[in-house]
């Protein structure tokens, strides 16, 4: 019986290389993410390795959808093996232009999201005692960066869910894993949410991102999901994908250094 598992954000970029990946190694799988043309075409992809596929458009901001979501994947395959936590969304703006709403986007998709997925499907894992639960995090939930609050604040808290979550569930069999990339070259800018004091302060930082998405920094789609594999197949606590390694290791070790060449960084954005 082939292994099965459950891929949120599996469009595009790193959800829908890691839903290739796991295919070509003999999953099966349920992918979900809110485009259900781009959704199709994974699925399709998919099929092409020979593998079965349930593909169900979701929003998992939508608690009761992500629980139906998991409640079919488990009356189709019997059983779900991985669960990969990836659908986000980015944003670049200073705390004073972040309404409320933008607050409530982004940790209803980048929190509850992940937090719906894992305790929808937690009571079968449980039962099961087998399986693994793979939290795609960020650079940005390892290493404040300026005028990025409110994702930072989402990824940092999926990095405190994740620790604290490994250590009840691995005496159970269940592992949990979370891997962290820097920025990642993808189709996620369609998405990301800018705001600044004027127009042009907006623009800037969008194409400050768009210039770092071509630059030799930014992780491949392909690298994360290879990473993902990798802490399935040999389970790992946590896993920092290409160019974040450097960075993190530096916060960790020296916080105040780090933290006073972001803000220098800013102070030279404010001139």
């Amino acid at each position: 019986m082939s292994s099965t598992a459950l891929i949120t954000g599996a469009s595009q970029g790193i959800g829908k290389a890691t839903a290739l990946l796991f295919a070509k190694n003999g999953y099966d799988l349920i992918i979900t993410a809110r485009t259900k043309d781009q959704l199709d075409s994974t699925a399709e992809q998919i099929k092409s390795y020979g593998r079965q596929v349930l593909a169900i458009p979701t929003d998992v901001s939508d608690r009761v959808a992500v629980e139906e979501l998991v409640k079919l994947g488990i009356e189709q395959f019997s059983a779900i093996d991985v669960l990969v936590n990836n659908a986000g969304i980015c944003m670049s703006a200073p705390m004073a232009e972040t309404s409320i709403d933008d607050w409530e986007t982004i940790i209803n998709v980048n929190l509850w999201g992940y937090i719906y997925t894992i305790k929808a499907l937690l009571p079968h894992l449980i039962a099961r005692k087998q399986g693994n639960i793979i939290n795609v995090g960020s650079f940005g939930g390892k290493v404040p960066l300026p005028k990025m609050t409110a994702y930072c604040t989402s990824k940092f808290a999926i990095t405190g869910l994740t620790e604290t979550l490994r250590l009840e569930l691995e005496p159970q069999g269940i592992h949990v894993s979370g891997i962290h990339p820097s920025v990642t070259k993808s189709d996620f800018l369609k998405r990301a949410i800018f705001k600044d004091r004027d127009s042009q302060a907006e623009q800037n930082r969008r194409q400050a991102m768009e210039k770092m998405l071509t630059s030799p920094l930014a992780s491949k789609s392909e690298d994360v999901a290879q990473a993902i594999w990798d802490a399935v197949k040999h389970p790992q606590a946590e896993v920092i994908v290409g160019s974040a390694k450097v960075p993190s290791f530096l916060h960790r070790l020296f916080p105040g250094i780090t933290q006073g060449m972001l803000q220098l960084t800013t102070k030279s954005e404010a001139i």
